[in-house]
């Protein structure tokens, strides 16, 4: 993790952030032929000036007043369109205006043929705040709720991060393959203040694009040993669960998305926790 303890965004921590992970090579983090990475990525805060200056399709309002969701979607164009459609219903059934789709750049020609083959469509959604909704938190909240809402709905489409204050660049990479990958990470326009960084060693669940690290809250060397239990009991308490911050639990069940990984899993329950109205600390707590 590199952070500006200021809070002063820079293009220098994303590159610093972007030199450690490219430091973090491990012999059992790839395929055979170490032609295929397990999973890298990076989390930022949302580059509102990179943003700023890149999109011309459609206005972007100020910072903070839009959200920013990352996809991995169906290379099959008729299936994507068709995905697309799905959420931009949900975001207009939860009261929230969208506003564009942003095909992300990308250069496939320096992946590995697994990975390559695996590869999905890459593409940001931007969204507006509502009237009425606080920035920050309360925004993020009403994204979280759109996106658990879109998940039940399709099982060929991964959300990376739906966020207003977060973005997560990832894919099953090599190292030194997540900067050259994504254009979007070469530009001195990107800044945060804040930069995760992970480099996945794959264990009990094999590798894929989705399973890449960071994931929306934390980045985690996994092995839970109780990891069944854990979700079991999870999932037995999902029906007396209640929250004021997020309405009718029943349309973001369940909360632990299946077939993800053991730090996956953990991620959900702390962004659910935090969703639910609990500081950081206090969910941490709990976990």
């Amino acid at each position: 993790a590199v952070v500006n303890i200021k809070g002063l965004k820079t293009y220098k921590t994303v590159d610093d952030a972007l030199k450690i992970v490219e430091q973090l090579e491990h012999r059992a983090g790839k395929d055979a032929a170490g032609e295929t990475g397990d999973g890298v990525g990076i989390l930022t805060q949302i580059p509102d000036e990179y943003f700023q200056k890149i999109i011309k399709d459609f206005t972007l309002p100020q910072k903070g007043h839009y959200g920013v969701g990352m996809f991995f979607m169906p290379q099959d164009e008729k299936v994507r369109l068709r995905v697309k459609k799905m959420f931009e219903t949900v975001v207009k059934k939860e009261g929230l205006e969208f506003l564009g789709w942003r095909a992300v750049p990308t250069v496939p020609s320096v992946l590995g043929k697994k990975a390559l083959d695996a590869m999905p469509y890459i593409v940001q959604a931007f969204i507006k705040k509502p009237h009425g909704v606080n920035c920050g938190l309360d925004f993020d909240r009403k994204l979280y709720q759109v996106r658990r809402i879109f998940e039940q709905s399709t099982e060929n489409t991964y959300v990376v991060t739906l966020s207003s204050r977060t973005i997560a660049y990832k894919g099953m990479f090599l190292v030194k393959q997540l900067r050259t990958f994504y254009p979007d990470l070469q530009s001195e326009d990107y800044c945060s203040a804040i930069a995760l960084v992970h480099s996945r060693f794959s264990t009990n669940t094999n590798p894929s694009w989705e399973r890449a690290h960071p994931n929306r809250f934390i980045v985690h060397n996994g092995e839970i040993n109780t990891i069944r239990g854990n979700r079991g009991w999870m999932e037995a308490r999902e029906s007396v669960l209640s929250t004021p911050m997020l309405g009718d639990i029943k349309e973001i069940r369940p909360i632990i998305q299946p077939g993800m990984s053991d730090s996956a899993s953990l991620d959900n329950v702390l962004e659910f926790l935090v969703m639910s109205g609990l500081s950081l600390p206090h969910a941490m707590a709990m976990l």
